[in-house]
């Protein structure tokens, strides 16, 4: 964990302290419901991004997905100029963490992901924060990459406001896909390179454990490094 985001992780860092006792509302996990509109998608790889708080946990668990070929943590929304970790992680800029993940829609569909992404990565009732990260910049948003993705993204969207499934108002943004900026190095894999680590053990080793127990046909026990 570099020393930023011990120090801006809201409630991360006495959660890390304490050899994480002390307790921030542990993230739910939802079975979400299949897609009623399947993604409808040609022969050959495909990428899509997803926000959802701290770009470690969503890396983590989409690099456990069988069909999935990279899963790179990054900036997207802002300027390149502001695309670094301390600026972003500051609050002070347009860009959120996000995960540019590269697929086989042969094995796993754009409408398959979604489901993973809502089921055990991202609250769609919280807005400005995950898990114990509070700001802009961990909004949980979905940005398609082409229009086939944004039909599904709105039809799936709608489909969750009405199952039921959650408690509170879905509040998760579909927004318009702009460049993406590739995390440090040292941010890539970073659940994998680090299994010890306090807040993988705390907010992210558990997603990957819930991907595999609900969804053990997509789950893929070996990590898709980038």
């Amino acid at each position: 964990m570099t020393k930023t985001r011990t120090a801006l992780c809201a409630g991360a860092l006495a959660l890390v302290s304490a050899g994480c006792q002390q307790a921030v509302a542990a993230e739910s996990v939802v079975a979400a419901p299949s897609a009623k509109r399947a993604a409808k998608e040609s022969a050959g790889l495909k990428t899509a991004i997803f926000a959802g708080g701290c770009f470690w946990g969503v890396e983590g668990v989409f690099s456990h997905v069988k069909g999935v070929t990279s899963a790179v943590s990054g900036y997207h929304g802002g300027t390149e100029r502001q695309a670094s970790y301390d600026i972003v992680s500051s609050g002070v800029t347009d860009h959120v963490e996000a995960v540019k993940v590269t697929y086989d829609p042969k094995v796993i569909r754009y409408d398959q992901l979604l489901r993973i992404f809502f089921s055990v990565v991202a609250d769609p009732t919280l807005k400005n924060r995950q898990g114990p990260d509070r700001g802009a910049q961990y909004d949980a948003k979905l940005i398609p990459t082409s229009a086939e993705q944004l039909t599904v993204a709105k039809a799936y969207l709608a489909q969750m406001k009405g199952s039921g499934k959650w408690s509170g108002p879905i509040v998760t943004d579909i927004v318009r896909a702009q460049a993406f900026y590739p995390a440090e190095t040292h941010h890539q894999d970073f659940a994998a390179k680090n299994p010890s680590h306090g807040y993988i053990q705390r907010w992210d080793a558990p997603k990957i454990a819930a991907l595999k127990r609900l969804y053990p046909g997509v789950y893929s026990a070996s990590f898709q490094r980038n």
